[in-house]
């Protein structure tokens, strides 16, 4: 009976030994899995950081730092050279035949220091201003006179403010950027038909091909270049969305031919590091549609040249509060901001 009663007893024994045992190998197991996974992680990103380096190019965009401005009106203030958020000069090029070179977007991205928000400020290219050693000419001009470098100059001298950074695209690489993320919804203050491509006014549905067309188009639109502004800064805000998205960030296939599309021919000035821009993204990784605002460059109406030229004439005490609101990172406070949905 003794014996009976412990041969019964062997399996609970071994049950009780084996129980620990198999916790410790399912342990093992899903270590493994995890170690697997943070490895893939790792690989993957080390991948994504070779892409993003074999494809920027880095150039001599930045002139050498100011430690002060003259405005508009003689005035010469210092420039903050920290503490106050990051000037970010966005640069696009249509790079259509007959426009190669030409710098048709101008915009200052402004991160606050806290990154509670992006202020995106769109210079129309006719606006007419004071270039460093050229006398008055529009805005655009300072590009062409000389690059990035003198058109960095002439806007901080417009505003106070130091440029930080500078990066140039065209506008090929929006179509790829908007395709390798699906698409984008777009609001349009106003509607327009170009023959084969409509736009109605309020949300529109875009693929690359058409948002191409849609940050294009200014001939058939209210106040043209002003208009088609407006149009690229709503498309900017809907790209920026869709990519900071959940959808897209956690996805490695859709990240992936997002980054090569936005870095291939993407040209930024020689201090701008891939460290930087990811630590950057991952800083705005919260942004709202809300925290994304939109403001055109003062400007009181428009004119012309003494060569002939149609000009935007800048709104001279506007601008100050705009160049003051930078300085100060109150962008908040400024009080022309408009905001687009």
């Amino acid at each position: 009976m003794l014996d009976d009663f412990t041969d019964a007893d062997q399996p609970t024994r071994r049950q009780t030994k084996d129980g620990p045992r198999w916790g410790r190998r399912i342990l093992l197991v899903v270590a493994s899995f995890v170690a697997l996974a943070l490895v893939a992680a790792a690989g993957f990103f080390v991948f994504l950081n070779q892409k993003v380096s074999g494809n920027i190019s880095q150039e001599e965009l930045l002139p050498k730092a100011a430690p002060s401005a003259t405005l508009a009106d003689g005035s010469t203030v210092a420039i903050p050279q920290k503490g106050v958020g990051q000037n970010y000069l966005i640069v696009g090029a249509d790079t259509r035949p007959g426009d190669v070179g030409r710098s048709d977007v101008i915009v200052l991205a402004h991160v606050p220091e806290d990154k509670s928000a992006v202020h995106l400020i769109h210079f129309p290219r006719d606006l007419y201003v004071a270039i460093p050693g050229r006398g008055k000419d529009k805005i655009n001009a300072a590009y062409a006179y000389g690059g990035s470098p003198l058109l960095v100059q002439t806007m901080q001298n417009l505003l106070g403010v130091k440029i930080d950074h500078v990066a140039k695209t065209d506008f090929e690489g929006f179509q790829k950027m908007t395709d390798a993320v699906g698409g984008v919804r777009v609001y349009a203050e106003e509607a327009s038909d170009e023959g084969s491509f409509k736009v109605r006014q309020g949300w529109n549905e875009f693929n690359g091909e058409e948002a191409l067309l849609f940050v294009r188009e200014r001939y058939t639109l209210s106040e043209g270049d002003i208009s088609r502004g407006k149009r690229q800064q709503a498309f900017i805000k809907a790209l920026m969305l869709k990519t900071l998205s959940r959808e897209t960030l956690t996805n490695p296939v859709t990240l992936t031919k997002f980054i090569d599309a936005a870095t291939d021919n993407l040209v930024v000035d020689q201090n701008l590091d891939v460290g930087t821009m990811r630590g950057e993204a991952i800083g705005l990784r919260n942004l709202r549609g809300s925290d994304v605002v939109f403001i055109t460059a003062p400007f009181t109406g428009f004119g012309t040249a003494p060569d002939g030229g149609s000009i935007e004439i800048v709104d001279e005490a506007s601008m100050a509060e705009l160049g003051k609101a930078l300085r100060t990172d109150t962008m908040e406070t400024y009080a022309d901001v408009t905001v687009t949905p």
